[in-house]
């Protein structure tokens, strides 16, 4: 075991009563070896460590399931968005995001001092300038989601990286746009599995941006977006509306109207809007029992 975020005193000492509880990997830090503090009452591991808090470095970060360049990519951690940090070995961090409190290895190199956000991107990407000046170059292009600390110069925000025109940006905790013109923003955007940005993003990727526009967090994968939801607000086909979710086994999508979807899609490995009934259709043609396995109604 490598150096834990922090190794506080008797942090491997704990009570466990009855048998230890199923978990989902995906947003439960638990490892052979360490599991996050916080779930030391119902899952049993060797040790525990408390997470130290820190912040991603890099525009986006990739994440992985296992500590190797070679691991299959997992999520990624957007600029200023939270990594509570449970263990750093040989470059390797492993903790969760805040965000969404999925678990994964960073590159040690892509974490940074935790800050206080105080205005997230709004944009498609915005421009790190070196000075307050549109005609300045700049270190960094930071995606739309990207969170920023900084104080206001004029038309301009100072950060420790550099400056932010405030027209890319809105503070933190005033997210109010609406998810579906977010969503078609990003149009034309390539498909990436496990993508968080305009380079490339995943269907339940652009969902979880559309709605942090909007004040709303939801979890990293479409089937724990389903569940986080509930299993009670469904909604028939006919009644679908703009900015409605709507499930298909492995897939998500927001409604644009109430007959076409605007997703990140496989089939064309892009961003589009595209007939309700067609990607249905192509569900069925998959061997899925029911084609569409749920409509959720957020507000």
């Amino acid at each position: 075991m490598g150096r834990p975020g922090v190794a506080g005193q008797g942090r491997d000492r704990f009570g466990l009563t009855g048998t230890s509880q199923s978990f989902d990997p995906r947003v439960v830090a638990i490892r052979p070896d360490l599991a996050d503090i916080a779930v030391a009452g119902t899952h049993f591991a060797p040790h525990y460590a408390s997470p130290m808090m820190m912040s991603g470095m890099l525009p986006a970060a990739i994440m992985r399931g296992l500590p190797s360049l070679e691991a299959e990519q997992t999520s990624e951690l957007l600029f200023g968005e939270g990594f509570a940090l449970l263990d750093l070995t040989g470059g390797w961090a492993w903790g969760y995001s805040l965000a969404d409190h999925y678990v994964g290895y960073l590159s040690a190199e892509a974490l940074g001092a935790p800050i206080a956000p105080t205005h997230r991107v709004d944009m498609i990407e915005a421009m790190l300038h070196s000075a307050p000046d549109a005609a300045s170059g700049g270190p960094a292009v930071l995606p739309r989601g990207a969170l920023v600390m900084g104080e206001a110069e004029g038309e301009w925000l100072r950060t420790a990286h550099g400056y932010l025109p405030l027209a890319a940006l809105v503070e933190v905790g005033s997210e109010h746009e609406d998810p579906v013109a977010v969503a078609e923003t990003m149009i034309g955007t390539p498909y990436l599995w496990v993508g968080r940005t305009a380079k490339g993003i995943d269907c339940s990727g652009l969902v979880q941006l559309a709605w942090a526009a909007a004040g709303v967090q939801l979890p990293r994968d479409s089937d724990l977006q389903l569940a986080a939801l509930g299993p009670d607000k469904d909604v028939a086909p006919a009644d679908l509306e703009r900015g409605d979710l709507v499930f298909f086994p492995g897939h998500v999508g927001i409604m644009a109207d109430k007959q076409n979807i605007v997703h990140a899609s496989r089939q064309w490995m892009e961003v589009r809007v595209e007939p309700l009934a067609e990607v249905a259709k192509r569900s069925a043609a998959k061997g899925n029992e029911v084609p569409v396995s749920g409509y959720k109604r957020l507000r």
